[in-house]
């Protein structure tokens, strides 16, 4: 049976967190080598040095994931990098030690339809991060544990044949004060975004993807390749949606032109 290819205009993905135990690299390949689009745009998280640092894992998986990147860069893909908080040092590069790929801090897309839409990482919004690295860091290890359990029904669904299917992302749905925390986060991005004026925002960094609309600004969290495998695309008719890719694509969501929406993943 043939392969089939989805053509995009632009895929965005962050929270990657190569070097990390828990990054689905392996579905990240297959999701890469399914698509072909004029542009990517890598919203930060992609390399994970905290966790490198803390204890290194390159598998050859992960290698693989950057020689992707890279061969799409040169069949012509325009690759976009908006580095996050984990990947940090990738901001002191210059263009040419990251060969075929655009540094950002923030960037700004043009949709086909002629909409602006801003993409930053998203740590900008978490005062954890921002003022506190040894918080965030505490944090980071406690989060640890719910990606161990995570890890191990992975391993366990995978053995019986069963789809992945995220425990992380399901339990933390269902902690009030994650909603609290990711409905403040939300409501910074929209902040932004009208400061801005733009038609849209794009980041990632908390790991929960979903799309929301509210007063005519659009608010689209690409989630990660640690929990959820999510990504967003622009169709070559200018149609936006958000669509995870564990072991076939699924639609998440759809930027709704015409009314105020929410849809998480």
């Amino acid at each position: 049976m043939a392969k089939v290819i989805h053509y995009y205009r632009t895929v965005w993905i962050s929270d990657v967190h190569l070097g990390f135990k828990d990054c689905k690299a392996d579905y990240l390949l297959q999701f890469l080598a399914s698509i072909r689009c004029d542009k990517l745009i890598l919203a930060g998280d992609i390399i994970d040095f905290w966790a490198i640092k803390r204890q290194p894992y390159w598998p050859a998986s992960h290698m693989q994931v950057v020689q992707q990147l890279l061969e799409m860069a040169k069949q012509g893909t325009q690759i976009i990098y908006v580095p996050g908080n984990h990947d940090a040092a990738i901001r002191q590069l210059g263009q040419p030690e990251l060969n075929l790929t655009e540094i950002h801090h923030q960037y700004c897309h043009t949709s086909i339809s002629g909409e602006t839409v801003l993409v930053v990482h998203g740590d900008e919004f978490d005062a954890m991060v921002c003022y506190s690295k040894l918080t965030s860091f505490i944090g980071d290890i406690s989060y640890d544990l719910l990606l161990f359990l995570n890890r191990q029904l992975y391993r366990l669904r995978k053995r019986f044949g069963f789809r992945y299917w995220s425990l992380a992302g399901y339990i933390k749905q269902r902690i009030p004060k994650a909603a609290v925390a990711i409905a403040r986060y939300r409501q910074a991005a929209f902040d932004l975004a009208r400061r801005r004026g733009v038609d849209m925002i794009v980041c990632g960094h908390i790991h929960h993807p979903e799309v929301v609309k509210e007063q005519g600004i659009v608010y689209a969290n690409l989630g990660d390749w640690v929990e959820n495998c999510t990504a967003l695309v622009e169709e070559l008719d200018g149609n936006i949606k958000l669509i995870r890719s564990t072991e076939m694509q699924q639609q998440v969501a759809v930027v709704n032109d015409k009314e105020d929406s929410h849809c998480a993943a």
